[in-house]
């Protein structure tokens, strides 16, 4: 094919592999194609689009050519778009000199980009665009044939040994020439200019003629770089969620959800919100979006460690240095760290409360630890005490502050409000808690507190905010910064450009924070001891399986009470594993905050963990008062999260009480309208006979009341006005309805007909037998009968 007709057909083959835009065209589906279920598909796929395929080896061959291909702006992140519609150009320079006005009668703004941009920006766009794939079968994202990609151009153009292999050119000694080539004299200059019109921009910003050579060495590693970031984490404006962090703005927004603002359509406020609403909340992250930014970071990390140490002569330095290695120098600070804190503050803020959170929670932890991908590898000498972290990675903690503090934070919050008897939720706790016991990362991150919390020198405000931005770079070349930038500086630098300069620092290891940690290690005792008390439960059920137990009847089922729960169905060994992380947890947690052991006990105490005296689960959180026990906040609190709960009975007439799986129904309907009967025509002599203050008055009173509901209704957490009925003495022959019961006089008639007693005389056995029982039992517990007190 001529490089005309390669032309002609780039577009469409690039639609054809990773799906239109719009998500119509679904392509070749790469993030549901896995190697276990297509190994055809799935090899010819990876082969084609290796980065020495054949696929780049047409991007490089139309590079050369510098052909331009349009790109839609309204498919663009939603904050960048915003701004490009609104004519100010984002300071990401992978935008500069690329805006297209439409001609007339045009649709819209374009991006005119090279053939290496206009693949890039498909592979990564084609991660958001097709959600809605169709899937027959289970699919892992880390081996579907996109995470593998993904892999294989980080590795390829952020290598962490040697450098970017350069395309290969169809020309013999020919290279492939830099899109936009940058003055070798200001290095990454570009990315802190000020937002300015489009068209100034437009006609300010033209490629160098002389190119650097050196420089062309990584336009493809910046450039793959930053599509990444922007197709993937900016979705959220740092304006905006800056602006979301003012309390009048929260007001608003809470009026706005509420409806409350709903005939103030045009204020100002709400339409202020609308714009948060329309590109900001509108997006959420998948899981597997979440995956692959976490092997973006772990990648970077690496990237950034490969990084050659300094020489000793600056001279020295400034002679070897490559473009290379300045760019390991500040690609995480420059490229990922804002925007990635605001993409962990929108999942930590929005995503559900459910163990699929854990993707979230890896990626920030992934972040947090740099030293778990750098190149040296400590000795194995004593694998059972954990790595304590070097002093070295104190600058980065320290300009990385609000990733380590403010997060925290938000996962407190949100463990508080989750179950920790379930075995994800509590691995989740325990993975934070052990990141953070690592030996010395507590003592830096209180270090890097005292620093922002250093009163603040005499700084020109001018000068102040200059280095306030990370997009300019100053306070994070640690080798060529100005002097005057220390250490509480930089941090203060970081702090205030996240979150602008009104914020209030919440700290770590405040007493705000301590209260949060506390009411944790609170939550964590109360989530052990209900755990024991499924596990113990789920003992004695297993332990109490009878011989009868086809005929499914149980002792818990005779006065209706419910003893399940949803997390009976765990099982033993989820319940182990969840015991043990959170006893961990709780173990780590003391030690980064320096809890004592008084201080644990009054906790226990607290959280009530002693049982009472039938062993099982105290009642949910109450208070006493003259209409019986009302529900505390806590007690609401543990009720939804199924950590106490009331025994459930059923307060009712016995007889109307619903036919159980114990009884034979027919049985049931007829002795109830045999006793319905009886107690018709007998009702007055069977009150008169109770009225009586002598033995045959007690005696009646055993058999025709019924002591045992008014027993449950004193224990019941109702209120009182509904244990004022009275039954009245009746007959009650249901009992007689029951497998168990015919099942124990089938065995006894059956033993009587061993020793030759018949039936008539069975049954004469049995009722001077229970005569006798009822006339003991009457004698003695007469005095103790709840009727009569």
């Amino acid at each position: 094919f001529s490089l005309k007709e390669l032309h002609g057909i780039f577009q469409w083959l690039v639609e054809s592999i990773f799906g239109s835009l719009d998500g119509i065209i679904v392509g070749w589906n790469l993030r549901c194609l896995q190697g276990r279920t297509n190994p055809n598909e799935y090899s010819v796929a990876l082969d084609f689009l290796d980065p020495s395929g054949p696929m780049m080896k047409l991007v490089y061959k139309l590079q050369a050519e510098e052909y331009r291909y349009d790109f839609p702006v309204s498919y663009l992140p939603g904050p960048v778009k915003a701004s490009i519609q609104e004519q100010v150009l984002p300071e990401c320079s992978l935008y500069h000199n690329k805006v297209q006005f439409p001609s007339s009668g045009g649709l819209g703004l374009n991006l005119a980009l090279n053939p290496f941009e206009y693949y890039m920006f498909y592979f990564a766009i084609s991660l958001i665009t097709q959600k809605n794939s169709p899937v027959t079968h289970h699919v892992s994202p880390s081996n579907s044939a996109y995470f593998i990609l993904v892999d294989t151009y980080l590795k390829c153009f952020l290598p962490t040994e040697g450098s970017v292999l350069p395309p290969p050119s169809s020309n013999p000694g020919g290279a492939i020439p830099s899109p936009t080539p940058r003055s070798p004299a200001v290095p990454f200059s570009s990315y802190g200019m000020h937002h300015t019109s489009l068209l100034k921009r437009h006609i300010a910003h033209q490629p160098s003629v002389n190119a650097d050579p050196a420089s062309q060495e990584i336009w493809r590693s910046e450039t793959l770089l930053q599509i990444f970031v922007e197709m993937w984490l900016h979705h959220y404006s740092l304006e905006m969620y800056q602006k979301m962090q003012s309390p009048h703005v929260k007001l608003e927004v809470l009026h706005y959800r509420l409806s409350i603002s709903s005939k103030h359509h045009g204020s100002p406020a709400q339409s202020s919100y609308q714009a948060l609403h329309a590109y900001q909340e509108s997006f959420k992250p998948t899981e597997e979006h979440v995956l692959v930014v976490r092997l973006l970071v772990k990648h970077l990390h690496a990237f950034s460690n490969s990084l050659k140490p300094e020489p000793l002569s600056p001279s020295a330095h400034s002679h070897t240095a490559s473009p290379l290695e300045e760019f390991k120098r500040v690609v995480i600070p420059r490229f990922v760290q804002e925007k990635l804190y605001i993409f962990l503050q929108h999942c930590f803020g929005h995503w559900p409360l459910d163990a699929s959170f854990r993707a979230v929670l890896e990626m920030w932890l992934s972040y947090l630890q740099p030293w778990r991908y750098a190149p040296e590898k400590p000795p194995q000498s004593t694998e059972s005490l954990p790595r304590s972290v070097s002093e070295k990675w104190a600058a980065f903690i320290q300009e990385n502050l609000l990733m380590y503090t403010k997060l925290f934070v938000g996962f407190l919050n949100r463990a508080l409000r989750t179950d920790l008897v379930s075995p994800k939720n509590a691995l989740m706790v325990f993975r934070v808690a052990k990141v953070f016991a690592q030996p010395n990362l507590a003592e830096m991150i209180l270090k890097g507190e005292q620093l922002f919390l250093e009163p603040e020198l005499v700084i020109p405000h001018r000068q102040h905010r200059l280095f306030m931005s990370p997009t300019l770079g100053g306070s994070f070349l640690s080798s060529r910064s100005p002097a005057v930038t220390d250490a509480s500086f930089k941090v203060k630098s970081h702090v205030y450009s996240l979150e602008g300069q009104d914020f209030q620092y919440k700290q770590m290891f405040g007493a705000e924070v301590r209260n949060l940690v506390l009411k944790l290690a609170q939550l964590i005792c109360q989530a052990q001891q209900t755990a024991k008390s499924i596990s113990d439960h789920s003992a004695e059920t297993m332990a109490s399986q009878s011989f009868f137990s086809w005929f499914r009847f149980t002792p818990s089922e005779v006065n209706g009470s419910y003893t399940g729960n949803d997390l009976d169905e765990i099982g033993q060994d989820s319940i182990k594993k969840t015991d043990e992380y959170l006893e961990k947890a709780l173990e780590y947690l003391c030690q980064i905050f320096k809890l004592s052991e008084a201080q644990l006990t009054q906790m226990m105490m607290k959280c009530g963990t002693a049982q009472d005296e039938n062993g099982k689960k105290q009642l949910p959180d109450c208070i006493a008062s003259e209409n019986g026990l009302i529900l505390t906040p806590l007690g609401r609190y543990q009720i939804i999260n199924g950590l106490r709960r009331f025994e459930l009975q059923y307060q009712g007439d016995t007889e109307l009480q619903p036919i159980r799986s114990y009884e034979n129904a027919a049985l049931v309907r007829l002795l109830f309208r045999l006793s319905s009967v009886l107690n018709e025509r007998f009702a007055d002599q069977m009150e008169v006979l109770c009225s009586r203050d002598d033995f045959l008055g007690r005696l009646c009173r055993y058999h025709l009341t019924n002591p045992q509901l008014v027993q449950k209704i004193r224990y019941s957490p109702v209120v009182r006005g509904r244990t004022s009925q009275n039954w009245g003495p009746r007959i009650s022959l249901r009992f007689l309805a029951s497998y168990r019961t015919l099942i124990s006089l089938l065995m006894i008639y059956f033993l009587a007909s061993w020793f030759s007693v018949g039936p008539v005389g069975c049954t004469f056995i049995i009722l001077i037998g229970y005569f006798l029982y009822a006339v003991i039992m009457t004698f003695f517990f007469e005095g103790w009968k709840p009727h009569e007190h």
